[in-house]
């Protein structure tokens, strides 16, 4: 792991990002062969590239060391020469075809040992528990019907076991969206001694609940002691934890790409995450270097330096005049 963030803030420090003049004569040379008014972009096998490609479909990703425009990133490379002739044999259907090459009867073989290793590895396991506890047992002399008893508990402790393995114990609810259709098997929506978000507040105009998701945006609370509430509404998921950090991350990239940076969230997270890093690591140095400067300039008033008596009383016992030019005349302590 430690090789690969190396070998990726290598490759980032060696990118060489546009200015800001540059960048705009991009974006309006895109906008004219958007328009035809310019001619489109050739590869380096002299096929124009559809100037309306997105973005961040057309560039090729940035640990490619792309020196010229192409869509080869984009296309499937055929490293073994069987795919190109199963390429030239298959039709189109033929060669998405999902189940090509599957084989039911060895699936069904391999299903069927897998399954039967698991149960004989099950049966071997609790057999020599019980033979553990039958010899420990085994040294008083009143206990055949406790073993028996043992044996029966034990029986019903693998078979509790089984059926949680096999799903029974599991508790769940079909879900149904605003849209309909359905969004599948969720565990346990709310536990049943807990509040409902409706009950927290009957007021008709407070925060609104809708019924179908189940949601509420707003604080139905909102005037009570933050440390005593444990609901303040869905949208404070939305401004805190590692929601917050997102929505910081790609309004960095927004504003880096506007100011002329190369760096798009979605074609390349990695990219973005590392500049988001170094910006925060400057911004802190920055703010480190200003504070020392002020620090330096003006003094700490925190510090337990004692002040001279003149400074904090605004005077002092000594008498000084002053000529014209700024020279001192007559300087004596009053008694």
């Amino acid at each position: 792991m430690i090789v690969v963030r190396v070998i990726i803030a290598f490759s980032y420090c060696r990118m060489v990002y546009k200015s800001q003049k540059d960048h705009r004569k991009q974006k309006e040379l895109e906008e004219a062969r958007k328009a035809g008014l310019a001619p489109a972009e050739v590869d380096e096998d002299g096929k124009e590239i559809n100037p309306h490609i997105p973005r961040y479909l057309s560039s090729a990703p940035w640990y490619l060391n792309a020196k010229t425009p192409s869509l080869k990133h984009q296309r499937k490379r055929n490293s073994d020469q069987n795919d190109k002739t199963k390429s030239s044999r298959y039709d189109y259907d033929g060669k998405r075809d999902r189940w090509d090459g599957y084989d039911a009867a060895l699936y069904e073989q391999l299903k069927f040992e897998r399954f039967e290793a698991r149960d004989e590895a099950r049966k071997k396991y609790l057999k020599q528990q019980q033979l553990k506890k039958l010899e420990e047992k085994s040294y008083s002399k009143n206990e055949d019907r406790d073993d028996e008893d043992a044996l029966k508990a034990d029986d019903d402790e693998a078979k509790v076991g089984e059926s949680k393995q096999m799903g029974f114990a599991k508790v769940e609810k079909r879900v149904r969206t605003t849209g309909g259709g359905s969004t599948g098997t969720v565990r346990n929506l709310r536990i049943r001694e807990d509040t409902a978000k409706y009950l927290l507040n009957l007021d008709v105009n407070s925060a609104y609940y809708d019924p179908k998701t189940r949601s509420m945006r707003g604080d139905p609370l909102p005037d009570m002691d933050p440390n005593e509430k444990f609901y303040a509404g869905d949208n404070q998921s939305r401004v805190s934890g590692q929601a917050l950090k997102f929505k910081q991350l790609n309004m960095h990239a927004w504003e880096a790409f506007e100011k002329g940076d190369d760096v798009h969230m979605q074609a390349a997270p990695s990219q973005a995450e590392l500049l988001y890093k170094n910006y925060k690591i400057n911004e802190v140095k920055l703010k480190s270097k200003a504070k020392e400067t002020i620090l330096e300039k003006y003094g700490d008033a925190a510090t337990e330096e004692v002040l001279p008596k003149e400074l904090l009383l605004g005077q002092s016992e000594i008498e000084v005049e002053y000529d014209r030019a700024g020279r001192i005349i007559k300087s004596q302590v009053n008694s």
